[in-house]
């Protein structure tokens, strides 16, 4: 019977503690043979105190059993963790036990699987523990089976759901938890049903925490056993990037939306106007000789006043508009659901708004501003289309006096984009030596001997053609280009008198000279440098000036013509009275000659006005010592009132038109030569 249990299982003898017998089991488990183990026996197969106690109390004549685990020490030394069951055998119930049996069950196998089991669950755990985010791991039937620390921090679950199976309790908080638990449980169902599926998504917490979710199926031995869910809280990562999105879309000055924002928001009502079949207005916003606040006042009192514009402006606008700083003294107004009515209504209310005074600081001023209007979808369906058209709007508006507004025109755009092909081919033409200085010869109206010559720039163009100064100067002023091309002009005209002198011919030669190019400062020493690489005196050499930039800077101009004047260059007032003629520079300034310009020569001697001027111009040149020279002269009857009136010099082409070099050095050859008359009727 014995050896029919299959467990190990030997008999005690009650009075000797002897073995009366051992199966083969327990000899098997043990390591012994039956004859050492009935050499060591019983109290010693399993020597735990337990055992010692208990055989003790069997042999003082107490009856008794044991049923509990144990270990027993193999013959090779190894222990064993068993399951031992002492019994108390008797003939016949009630009498006094006479043997007893033990049955033993290796338990060592089971042992250690479960350790290495809790190992592996505590590893998991402490794995769990480590990362920063909220783990969750649940079976494939939606039960939890693990989760950390950090996910009951996440959800803020309340001690009680994290004792005991509490999973519907559970997952009923965390729906309850999100912001929309319909599509909380929507998206969780869909995730459940999927069990290879792995998914991101965020949730959104009525705490105001955003989280990021994570899951994917857990995999043991190529099939799904479970689901694993990793919440990451991103709160802190979603306030920092709302936090840059605010400082790369906000003027950190004003706190409005920058031109940035701008450009997306002008994209979001393209999309709402295409979409309703409405339209919308930019108005760009320019604030008018801002520069002198800032130059006079400070940076700190500018700033102040951008600011003030920024809230005066906010008040003009209706809910949904947006209003934008774009940099500088520029604002930019976005007014939805608008035409052309109604952009302009909220024009007037900015420029209404803007134009009343302000104090700060004890400093009071007034402020106007300059407004381009662009609307959608008329003047561009891009951003930036309508942005660069309400620009050139208000460079319009500028242009008209300041403190007004301007709608995008179209031909404007062309005449801009033609004004660019124009500053380019002038530019290619300098490279190239397209340009040519022609010589209009200037005449004594008492001798009509050539007395002097003016420097005339001509351009002819493979494309263009011939084009005329008139259609070009102002286009290379406006560039900046006039600078360049001045000093070429220079250039060419003082080399030229250079050479006509080196010939025995000295004559003086006039050049103009544009306002851009006269406040260079350098531009004193490039006149020289001019005449002392040619080795031209300075007396050959006549600047016609306009009025403008006499004015503009009396002081800083008055040091530069003085400068002039001590290279010994002749200076002269070119156009006189169609600018700002005023009396004080020309007698302050060390000027010598007076050009009447040809508007007012045209119509003599008929109009008695012109005439008027002419004859004013000239008594007051006398005043002052100084020439007076007339420009435009087409006709003989001119000529004879302007000998009459006390006129010095003439050019035009009555006597000759401006004259290639060649040509020039020609006549004055003819002059030079006896017997010759060398006034000539050249139209």
């Amino acid at each position: 019977m014995m050896h029919a249990l299959g467990d190990a299982a030997w008999i005690v003898d009650a009075g000797t503690l002897k073995l009366a017998g051992i199966n083969r089991a327990a000899l098997a488990l043990l390591g012994f043979g039956e004859a050492d183990a009935h050499a060591i026996g019983a109290c010693a197969l399993i020597g735990t105190p337990e055992d010692a106690a208990f055989w003790g109390e069997v042999k003082a004549g107490h009856a008794g059993e044991i049923d509990s685990p144990a270990v027993a020490l193999a013959a090779d030394g190894r222990l064993l963790h068993v399951h031992r069951r002492i019994s108390a055998l008797a003939a016949r119930a009630g009498a006094r036990p006479s043997h007893y049996l033990v049955v033993v069950h290796d338990r060592s196998d089971a042992l250690r699987e479960q350790l290495e089991r809790e190992t592996l669950l505590a590893e998991l755990q402490a794995t769990l523990e480590s990362t920063a985010d909220g783990i969750l791991v649940t079976d494939l039937a939606g039960r939890i089976r693990a989760f950390n620390q950090r996910f009951a921090a996440i959800w803020a679950l309340p001690r009680d759901l994290l004792k005991g199976s509490h999973d519907d309790a559970v997952f009923d908080w965390m729906r309850r938890s999100v912001a929309d638990p319909r599509e909380y449980q929507r998206k969780l169902a869909a995730l459940q049903e999927s069990v290879l599926m792995r998914a991101q998504q965020t949730l959104q917490l009525l705490s105001g925490a955003t989280l990021e979710l994570v899951t994917q199926p857990q995999i043991c031995r190529g099939r799904p056993i479970g689901r694993v869910w990793a919440f990451r809280d991103r709160s802190e990562i979603v306030a920092a990037d709302r936090r840059i999105e605010a400082l790369i879309t906000t003027d950190a000055l004003t706190g409005l939306p920058n031109r940035r924002h701008l450009g997306d928001a002008i994209e979001l009502a393209q999309a709402h106007a295409q979409r309703d079949g409405t339209g919308f207005a930019l108005l760009l916003l320019d604030l008018d000789r801002f520069k002198q606040i800032n130059d006079s006042l400070g940076s700190d009192i500018g700033d102040r006043v951008l600011i003030e514009v920024g809230e005066r402006v906010k008040t003009c606008l209706r809910q949904g508009d947006l209003l934008s700083r774009v940099g500088g003294d520029q604002f930019a107004l976005l007014v939805h659901g608008v035409d052309q009515r109604g952009a302009e209504s909220a024009a007037a209310r900015v420029l209404d708004v803007t134009g009343r005074g302000y104090a700060l600081e004890g400093h009071q001023f007034t402020l106007t501003c300059s407004i381009g209007i662009a609307l959608f979808p008329g003047d561009g369906g891009e951003g930036s289309e309508l942005i660069r058209h309400a620009e050139t709007a208000m460079q319009r508006a500028k242009q008209g006096g300041r403190a007004a507004f301007r709608f995008h025109q179209p031909s404007h755009d062309a005449d801009l984009r033609a004004r660019m092909r124009l500053e380019h081919a002038m530019r290619q033409a300098l490279t190239a030596q397209r340009f040519r200085v022609a010589y209009q010869p200037q005449f004594d109206i008492a001798s009509d001997a050539i007395v002097g010559a003016e420097a005339l720039l001509r351009w002819r163009d493979p494309e263009l053609g011939e084009v005329a100064p008139a259609q070009f100067i102002a286009v290379a002023e406006e560039s900046g280009f006039i600078i360049a091309l001045g000093d070429w002009v220079l250039a060419q005209a003082v080399r030229q008198a250079a050479a006509w002198r080196s010939q025995g011919m000295p004559l003086k030669i006039a050049v103009n000279v544009s306002a851009l190019q006269f406040q260079q400062a350098d531009f004193v020493d490039r006149v020289a440098q001019a005449l002392r690489g040619a080795d031209l005196p300075g007396a050959l050499l006549e600047l016609e000036l306009t009025e403008s930039i006499l004015v503009r800077d009396a002081s800083e101009a008055l040091q530069r013509l003085y400068a002039l004047s001590q290279l010994g260059v002749k200076l002269a007032i070119d156009d006189f009275g169609t600018g700002y003629s005023s009396l004080a520079y020309l007698k302050r300034f060390p000027i010598e000659k007076l050009k009447i310009d040809k508007s007012f020569i045209r119509n003599l001697p008929a109009d008695d006005s012109d005439a008027a001027i002419v004859r004013a111009v000239i008594q007051l040149a006398r005043a002052l010592n100084l020439r007076v020279n007339a420009e435009g002269v087409e006709t003989e009857a001119q000529r004879r009132m302007l000998a009459e009136v006390g006129c010095d010099e003439l050019q035009g082409f009555l006597f000759a038109p401006a004259l290639d070099a060649f040509s020039f050095e020609q006549r004055l050859r003819n002059q030079a030569a006896p017997g010759r008359h060398l006034r000539v009727v050249a139209r």
